[in-house]
């Protein structure tokens, strides 16, 4: 019989979805705060939560990340008695199966659990019959959960010919995850060929990816095999694609379409079964809406996407990072493995890391070569700047109150967006009592003034903690 937690401070709404879940076979029962949510769903098993988002103790969709890491990885469906796309769009990213608002129709919400719970049921039979997947992950190094949710993505890539597009700022490891796919898929036995797109020059480059006959320009003294021919069999690597000539979309296009191409100089054309796998630190949707990429080529090279976490977002690896990365440079310079002071492990875990696991790797080089046959590195090891960076961080969160007695009037000036956000919560507390008031707290007559639906009303009066009066 499947556990279903409903985490909500609304008693009525704790037992209305009690209702639907006891109607369908299912064991339910309630949490009334997050704190008590958490807890119960860390030490019991849960096959789904119904999570509430405004809650006494804090916001459902802050709590949602800490969920898919229980062991039983429930499936979560978002309640909220307004709807937010800001954080439907959250929800669903954070791997919520739905999000529904609270005035939804008891068709609905069956549906919803229904639906979540028999896709729990395939997904743990499958992982019955297959096991768990074991997939190469040579330099991929971390446990963190983004990071499994990302090699999950490569494992299911993996077994396809379907384009892959893997997404992510500058030194997350974009050509790594690339490889990845191609050494977990069929075709790791051929060739896996990289095309750098920011390096290319426009009046070279389709002689460089097609190919070109003896003779086809001035110098082309012998035939040349084009790298997409190269990859025949295996997979061709579009790194920085966004850096692609719009001249040359069109072009590669054709040949994503049809796997043939015509070679400069040649009059017949070359097939190649290639796999392709492309990478960008931009945002594609952006340069498509701007006119700088073809929107028909994004649509053929993102069947899959990967998007890599930044550093900032699996901090829980960077000890094991540092460690594999430190060991691998001692190694090749043939000096002793070097142990970390907790002090240097803390700065490191402070440090901001704009360049991601690039810039890691970067400066723990620097830092072995500084200290050289010390055995223990130090804070005092690591780059000037960097160590200045994290002090004044640090500095700035302990005391942020410490400003001269003049300036305390700008230093106490809150965020436009905090100022907003306070300014539009109080009229609209006061409009609520001001619409109680002259209705006579009858919920229709105010629900006709107002506009409102009533399950909207409902949950703007619970959002501002308003009694109603009989």
């Amino acid at each position: 019989m499947a556990r279903i937690l409903i985490i909500d401070d609304d008693k009525l709404i704790c037992q209305s979805l009690s209702l639907v879940a006891r109607h369908n076979g299912y064991e339910a029962t309630s949490s009334h705060t997050l704190v008590e949510g958490l807890e119960r769903a860390t030490t019991e098993p849960f096959d789904a939560i119904f999570l509430d988002v405004n809650m006494p103790d804090g916001n459902g969709l802050d709590f949602l990340s800490k969920l898919p890491k229980l062991n039983s990885a429930p499936e979560i469906i978002i309640m909220t008695g307004y709807g937010d796309p800001h954080g439907a769009e959250l929800a669903i990213k954070c791997g919520a199966w739905d999000y529904l608002e609270k005035g939804a129709s008891v068709n609905e919400i069956t549906l919803s659990l229904l639906r979540a719970l028999q896709y729990r049921e395939q997904k743990h039979a499958g992982n019955g019959t297959n096991n768990e997947t074991t997939i190469k992950r040579d330099g991929i190094v971390g446990s963190s959960a983004c990071l499994k949710e990302c090699l999950d993505l490569v494992a299911q890539a993996a077994i396809s010919d379907a384009s892959v597009l893997i997404t992510g700022e500058t030194g997350t490891g974009k050509e790594l995850f690339a490889r990845a796919v191609h050494q977990n898929s069929p075709r790791r036995n051929k060739k896996f060929v990289v095309v750098d797109c920011a390096a290319l020059q426009e009046n070279l480059v389709e002689g460089m990816l097609f190919g070109h006959e003896k003779g086809a320009f001035t110098n082309a003294d012998h035939a040349r095999e084009g790298l997409i021919c190269q990859a025949n069999g295996g997979t061709l690597f579009l790194d920085e694609v966004g850096e692609m000539p719009l001249s040359l979309q069109k072009v590669f296009l054709r040949v994503l379409q049809e796997h043939r191409f015509l070679p400069l100089g040649s009059n017949h054309e070359v097939e190649s079964d290639f796999r392709l796998v492309a990478a960008t630190n931009r945002n594609l949707d952006d340069m498509v809406k701007n006119g700088h990429f073809r929107s028909d080529l994004l649509f053929r090279i993102s069947t899959f996407v990967i998007g890599l976490p930044s550093f900032r977002e699996r901090a829980e690896d960077i000890t094991e990072l540092a460690r594999y990365h430190a060991d691998k440079i001692c190694e090749h310079y043939g000096t002793p493995c070097k142990e970390f002071s907790p002090d240097f492990l803390k700065m490191l875990t402070a440090y901001s890391w704009p360049g991601n696991v690039r810039e890691l790797v970067n400066t723990l080089e620097r830092t072995i070569a500084t200290a050289r046959f010390e055995l223990t590195l130090f804070p005092k090891h690591l780059p000037i700047q960097l160590r200045i960076e994290v002090t004044k961080t640090g500095i700035k969160r302990e005391s942020p109150s410490r400003q001269p007695t003049e300036q305390s009037g700008s230093s106490n000036l809150p965020q436009l967006h905090e100022l907003r956000d306070s300014i539009y919560a109080n009229a609209e507390k006061q409009y609520l009592h001001d619409l109680m008031a002259i209705t006579d707290n009858n919920v229709a007559e105010a629900c006709r003034v107002s506009g409102l639906s009533s399950s909207r009303f409902y949950a703007l009066l619970k959002k501002q903690g308003i009694q109603l009066q009989h």
